[in-house]
Order: C-alpha cells, then sequence, then structure tokens
C-alpha cells in the first residue's frame, strides 16, 4: 500500500512515522526547515510509547514526484482541507483513499465538495503531540487512536484491510457503528473548550473554579447537542456527562490548540467550531446565542490574523 500523509505536525508525523516504522511505503508532504530536516536527518518522533526514528520513502513539499497513494491521510488543520483538496485533485485515482483525522464535525462534506464519494473515509484521532523542533516530533499524552469508518457506517473490505495496516504499524485503531457520533463526541468536548478558552485565555481549571465560567461551558455543549441532534446525530446527555467528566479530568495548565493558536495571534479553526455551530444553527432555525457570542467576539482577532 502506498500511503500519502499530507502535513507532517503532531497527528501526520506521528502516525505516518509509526506506519513508515512498521516497513510500509510512506510519501510525507512538509515544508521549510521541517522538511530539510526530515530529508537530512529522518523524522525523529519522541513518544510517552517509546521513541524512534524513521526515513519515509519520500519527503517532498511537491505533489508531482510522489506515487499515486493508495491512502491518503490528512494531517492538516480542517480550515485547509478545500485549499489541500484542489491540490491532491490531480494526483488520486478513483481508488484512493481519503482519511481527514482533523477536529471538526464537517470534514467529510468538505471533501465531498471535491471528491466523489467513493474516495472518502470519515475519522479522526485522539493524541497529543506537535513539531518540537524541525525534524521532530513529541507525543505527550493520550494513547494514540485513529477511529475511522465508510461514510455510510458499512463494514467494507477497503475498512477491513485498513485496519489491518494500523494493526500491522502499532497504531490503535477503531472501526465504530456510527462514525458521525464518534466524530460529534469529539467535536463536543473540543468545541467546548476552545472557543471560551480562547476568549478567556486562561487554562480549563481556570473556567472550571468560575461558576459564571462554567455555566456558559455548559450552554455551549447543550447547543452543541441540540445542533447534532437536528442533524440526525444521536448526542444524548450521557455523551455531554462524559465530555464534563473528562473536562473536569484536565491538570492544571491544560488549553487546547486551538485556544493556543488564538493567544498566539495564528489563524486558528475558530470559523470550523463555534463559527460551524452558529451558522448550521441558523439554517436549521436553531438558537446557540453562547456559540454567537463567542464567536463574533473572536472573530476580529481571527480576521486579523489571517490577515497579518
Amino acid at each position: 500500500m502506498k500511503i500519502l500523509i499530507f502535513g507532517i505536525g503532531g497527528v501526520g508525523g506521528y502516525f505516518g512515522g509509526k506506519l513508515a516504522h512498521a516497513g510500509f511505503n510512506v510519501s510525507m508532504i512538509a515544508r521549510g526547515k521541517h522538511l530539510e530536516a526530515i530529508k537530512e536527518n529522518g523524522l525523529e518522533v519522541e513518544s510517552i510509547n517509546g521513541n524512534f526514528t524513521v526515513k519515509p520513502k519520500l519527503a517532498t513539499d511537491n505533489l508531482a514526484e510522489v506515487p499515486t497513494p493508495d491512502l491518503v491521510i490528512l494531517g492538516i488543520k480542517s480550515w485547509q482541507i478545500p485549499q489541500v483538496a484542489s491540490q491532491l485533485k490531480p494526483f488520486i485515482s478513483a481508488e484512493t483513499m481519503i482519511l481527514p483525522l482533523q477536529n471538526g464535525a464537517n470534514n467529510v462534506e468538505k471533501l465531498l465538495e471535491s471528491f466523489p464519494k467513493k474516495n472518502i473515509l470519515a475519522g479522526l484521532c485522539h493524541i497529543v503531540s506537535f513539531v518540537e523542533k524541525p525534524g521532530k516530533i513529541k507525543h505527550v499524552s493520550f494513547e494514540p487512536r485513529i477511529t475511522f469508518g465508510e461514510i455510510d457506517n458499512s463494514n467494507s473490505e477497503r475498512v477491513q484491510q485498513l485496519k489491518s495496516v494500523f494493526d500491522k504499524a502499532g497504531i490503535t485503531n477503531f472501526n465504530p457503528k456510527n462514525i458521525q457520533l464518534e466524530i460529534w463526541k469529539k467535536f463536543l468536548y473540543i468545541a467546548t473548550v476552545s472557543g471560551l478558552g480562547g476568549l478567556t485565555r486562561v487554562s480549563i481549571d481556570k473556567i472550571r473554579e468560575s461558576e459564571y465560567l462554567y455555566d456558559l461551558l455548559q450552554k455551549t455543549a447543550q447547543e452543541i447537542k441540540l445542533l447534532a441532534n437536528a442533524k440526525g446525530v444521536p448526542l444524548a446527555e450521557e455523551h455531554l456527562e462524559k465530555t464534563f467528566e473528562l473536562i473536569q479530568n484536565q491538570p492544571p495548565g491544560t488549553t487546547a490548540s486551538t485556544q493556543r493558536d488564538i493567544m498566539a495571534g495564528r489563524p486558528s479553526e475558530l470559523e470550523n467550531f463555534n463559527g460551524f455551530i452558529v451558522k448550521e444553527a441558523e439554517k436549521l432555525g436553531i438558537a446557540t446565542p453562547v456559540n454567537k457570542m463567542i464567536y463574533e467576539c473572536l472573530m476580529p482577532m481571527e480576521i486579523a490574523a489571517r490577515n497579518s
């Protein structure tokens, strides 16, 4: 299987590194000093599960050099999908599988704007990892896991094949009965903490300590559940309870990556989180006042980050 990892950040670098380390034919799309370091010394992965360094079959910033892939794993931000999809289009075949692992609830829909349904799988991942320096990925917490499936939740032959690839690479993986529910369960957590974290600029434990802010957090989550249900996703009260257990268990100082992007003045996933909630809710006639307040307050900063 020829595998292309597009984007060698914390997600693409870790999972791409594991696949290359297991002997698969892996090409990596990276850029700048990160790409130079990978070409020169290989990709170094420092992990709580054991460190390794791997030389991918190919590391490049030029898609034309990449052999037509059987599998593309997208290790980019959700807002980058449309641009990357247009770049990929000439280089994939009718049989290529494209697996998005981004945070966000509508990555599949974005890909469907550029590719036929048969090219696309649905997916997400759980991992806390980042580029520590050019050529090095650091994995600091969570047992890394890829959750994936067909858009129609069928247990297809290619899903079984992909499961065996991940198994061989030592990647914990899960093919659920309802991949959309799994995507929204993760979205519920990440969208709930990211926007309010970006707005208050404090860690999750500080938000928990404030009765007012914690109430806003709960209202944010309730609005997300309302939207999911309106879209036919069976997000339930038990999923809200589990999300807030996770929030309660976050150690002091914890922030979400989107919050860190906002605080650093970088382009963030605001549009794909609170923005998506607000705009989808408006289409369906649902009120999401807390998400709208967060979104509108952060939007001037987002515009400035994208214009800088």
